[in-house]
């Protein structure tokens, strides 16, 4: 048995993995403080309202796109070799806002900055699920969720502390990526010998056609609130940005919660977990819809994070439990894309039922219905034979 199989992955290795899976959520929230600064600095330029939130909004386009083709690479190259180069583009491209002078070519960076997050996410994924199995697996990928969810916060917080020296600014963060690629580089290793060895198995599609199904409604519903909950307290009054980001991280909060609960229960099975977590979700869209006060939108938002916050680890470990190390990549990449189509998806279609049903809380009362058919749905579409999660075939 060649010694790198011998290896094996610890404490090192998780953090660097788990912080690497965090970038795709600061380049979705980093700089979404600054965009009204940003829409005043190009306001010559036309269409500015439009192509300034396509900054923000385009690297999970690009992901939802490419994803599954970072995983092609990452099967057929190198892992390792695939995520170091992305960290290093993801630097490169994430800081060029600092001395681009054009909307356009700031819009390019972030698309060039799509493409690395897809392969870095691709690659933490596809690296925690190959150096892990069993109940450690399914408890890092939860984690992996709870990171994000509390990072989202994070980021958020700090894209408005360093906004306050001008747009620019809170592109500096990306530097992040080059300083961890340096440990990944030392520390991150292949865990078997893939690429250039013959042809790839194909990809069990009719198996991941289901969970992937399932991820892109569960895309949807994940990212609803983390975007459009400051506009509902918004309608409810609440203008103060220090209220509502406490209230936005009190759903964050419960997002983490659930997510870290999800070790305790990888013992059950997709076809179990996955109605409670709909549920939840739809539950708490339905609570919103129900009453404009701050305190039910608050109970709504708590519930709707709890949902949210167990669902994704349990589509994720449902997708890739059952892969082998030659079709894990490009199954964990076509998995992320859908999940990032769902959520470039999320406020257009929040925004189609807005103008549908006569505002923006009618319309997530809708979501919750979907959410709520879906949560009955997932008792017949989830096959019977899908075994508890914690439970691997490698």
């Amino acid at each position: 048995m060649p010694a790198v199989l011998e290896r094996r992955a610890g404490l090192p290795q998780l953090v660097l993995l788990l912080a690497g899976s965090c970038l795709s959520v600061l380049g979705a929230v980093l700089i979404a403080p600054v965009l009204p600064q940003m829409t005043d600095h190009f306001a010559g330029v036309p269409g500015a309202d439009v192509l300034v939130p396509i900054v923000l909004t385009v690297p999970a386009l690009i992901i939802g796109l490419t994803a599954p083709f970072a995983g092609f690479i990452a099967d057929r190259i190198d892992r390792k070799r695939v995520l170091i180069i992305a960290m290093v583009g993801y630097t490169v491209f994430g800081t060029a806002p600092l001395y681009l002078d054009t909307l356009g070519s700031i819009i390019g960076s972030r698309v060039l900055v799509g493409l690395c997050e897809a392969a870095i996410m691709t690659c933490c994924t596809t690296l925690i699920a190959d150096y892990w199995s069993g109940p450690r697996r399914s408890r890092y990928l939860g984690l992996q969720t709870l990171l994000a969810s509390v990072s989202a916060t994070v980021f958020l917080g700090l894209g408005g502390a360093l906004g306050s020296s001008g747009w620019r600014t809170p592109f500096w963060l990306y530097l992040v990526a080059a300083v961890l690629a340096v440990p990944m580089a030392l520390l991150i290793w292949q865990p078997a010998a893939s690429g250039g060895k013959g042809p790839l198995p194909p990809v069990p599609w009719r198996r991941l056609r289901t969970p992937c199904l399932v991820t892109l409604a569960g895309g949807i519903a994940f990212y609803a609130l983390i975007v459009e909950l400051s506009f509902v307290l918004d309608e409810a009054g609440v203008t103060a940005t220090a209220t509502i980001g406490a209230l936005s991280a009190l759903m964050s909060l419960a997002t983490a919660i659930a997510a870290g609960s999800f070790a305790k229960l990888s013992g059950r099975t997709p076809r179990q977990l996955l109605p409670v977590a709909f549920g939840l979700a739809a539950a708490g869209f339905l609570v919103i819809w129900s009453n404009g006060s701050v305190p039910v939108i608050t109970v709504g938002a708590v519930l709707t994070g709890a949902g949210t916050g167990l669902l994704l680890p349990v589509l994720l470990t449902w997708a890739t439990n059952g892969l082998s190390f030659a079709e894990r990549g490009r199954g964990t990449g076509l998995w992320t894309g859908t999940l990032f189509v769902g959520q470039f998806l999320s406020p257009i279609l929040i925004t189609g039922l807005a103008g549908a049903f006569g505002g923006l809380r009618p319309a997530l009362g809708v979501l919750g219905i979907l959410a709520a058919i879906l949560a009955v749905a997932t008792l017949r579409i989830v096959p019977r034979d899908a075994g508890p999660l914690n439970v691997t075939h490698d």
